[in-house]
């Protein structure tokens, strides 16, 4: 699988740099899937929620290529 090309401010990440944006932004969905992965009040739920669709839509157009 080649990795997504991604850009930051105009700078080509490597293909070594964009599979550690992909793998970390995995992880970081995958934990905040987690039951009160950021508090168990409601704040901390919808904050984890929002977190982890946000990632997923990245995650998304990251295989989408």
């Amino acid at each position: 699988m080649a990795e997504a090309r991604i850009s930051i401010n105009g700078v080509e990440l490597s293909e070594g740099q964009a599979m550690t944006l992909r793998v970390a932004l995995q992880s970081f969905a995958s934990e905040t899937q987690e039951e009160n992965s950021l508090g168990n009040d409601k704040y901390g739920q919808k904050l984890a929620a929002a977190y982890n669709a946000r990632a997923n839509e990245v995650i998304e157009l990251l295989f989408a290529n």
